[in-house]
């Protein structure tokens, strides 16, 4: 029988996802569950990964283990990392970790810039490199995610060197891509707008923040994190399988206006 049903299924294949027990992180790995992933959890708090994975594991038939660091400790992320797969290889890598200091451009400190750099550009690169490598030994045709931002493509008031790093992203994307796909790794990003996290929740408390936020979205509201799960799901499957060097920008349609 003839079809063309694009298949979003994850079963069997192994995910690590940075930043995953809270915001955007915490939907995908759930999202990648009930798709049929096992996942390799990394964040900063223990607690909070013990409850997510036994959440996960209670809820979805997968396998779920964690690492309880800052991705910004590469030597130690990757020792662990080795010591899970076990000979494993990995299948999908998505680096949504990351972090702002909200400082005007004249007050920005080095310290500031430092912690900034490393955290949203610094251990996605040399994350993405380390999971590739294993990708090729493994013979997987993996994927390879990242969030960046509309920040990344437009000025906004989140601070120039969060709006550096994400730009950077969605450039570190494109050249990985080209340089990886001959091994068959796809290699994309996402790029959201506003959506309840922990980086913004104080931000959404504001009622006349969450005006001027509506009011630059076409779709008028802010971003629900189903709906960033989604095209997460889409990068990590069969079905975006001829897409790469990409960032979908999930904003209710912000960037258009091209401000």
């Amino acid at each position: 029988m003839e079809t063309y049903l694009p298949n979003f299924k994850l079963e069997g294949k192994l995910a690590v996802i940075t930043g995953a027990t809270k915001g955007i992180g915490r939907a995908i790995a759930f999202s990648y569950a009930e798709s049929g992933a096992n996942l390799i959890l990394i964040a900063r708090n223990e607690e909070d990964l013990h409850k997510t994975s036994r959440v996960i594991q209670d809820q979805y038939n997968v396998s779920v283990d964690y690492v309880a660091t800052s991705v910004t400790e590469l030597d130690f992320l990757k020792s662990k990392l080795l010591e899970l797969t076990a000979g494993r290889g990995i299948d999908i890598l998505v680096n949504n970790a990351g972090m702002n200091i909200r400082s005007e451009a004249l007050k920005v400190t080095e310290s500031e810039y430092q912690q900034i750099i490393d955290t949203n550009m610094k251990s996605v690169l040399f994350l993405s490199q380390f999971v590739a490598q294993n990708m090729i030994d493994h013979n997987i045709k993996g994927k390879i995610i990242s969030v960046s931002s509309v920040a990344g493509q437009t000025a906004l008031r989140t601070g120039v060197v969060y709006a550096m790093t994400k730009a950077a992203l969605i450039q570190m994307t494109k050249t990985l891509s080209l340089e990886w796909g001959k091994y068959g790794i796809n290699v994309n990003a996402i790029g959201p707008w506003y959506f309840p996290t922990t980086l913004t929740e104080k931000l959404l408390q504001n009622d006349q923040y969450v005006q001027d936020i509506v009011n630059r979205t076409p779709l008028n509201r802010i971003g629900r994190l189903e709906e960033i799960a989604g095209p997460a799901v889409f990068l990590a499957s069969e079905a975006s399988n001829y897409m790469t060097g990409q960032t979908l920008m999930v904003d209710g349609g912000m960037t258009i206006y091209g401000f």
